[in-house]
């Protein structure tokens, strides 16, 4: 994880599942590039998810109480935000399609 200044009473905490462990290993094998620009957006999504940059928005459907967070404009990570325990739990990272 990379180092950032935060405070850590009002840092969100990122909980990896084991599936979503396997899902972003798999993404950054086949995109090697992305690893730091990934880096950043959990770093960033740690601090402040709300930040522009990351342009967080809540998704419907099938997919509603999910959210989604842009790595650059082609990949994103979806995850759930859970504001109250101030916990992120990443689902899935992927272009468009494979995480929508």
């Amino acid at each position: 994880m990379p180092r950032h200044r935060a405070d850590p009473a009002r840092a969100y905490t990122i909980i990896f599942t084991e599936r979503y462990t396997r899902i972003a290993a798999r993404f950054l094998k086949h995109h090697p590039d992305m690893a730091r620009a990934y880096e950043k957006t959990l770093a960033l999504l740690q601090v402040n998810p709300q930040h522009p940059s990351l342009r967080m928005h809540q998704l419907g459907g099938r997919l509603q109480g999910v959210h989604s967070v842009s790595i650059n404009l082609s990949y994103r990570i979806t995850l759930h935000l859970l504001v109250t325990e101030r916990e992120i739990v990443p689902l899935n990272v992927g272009d468009h399609d494979a995480v929508y």
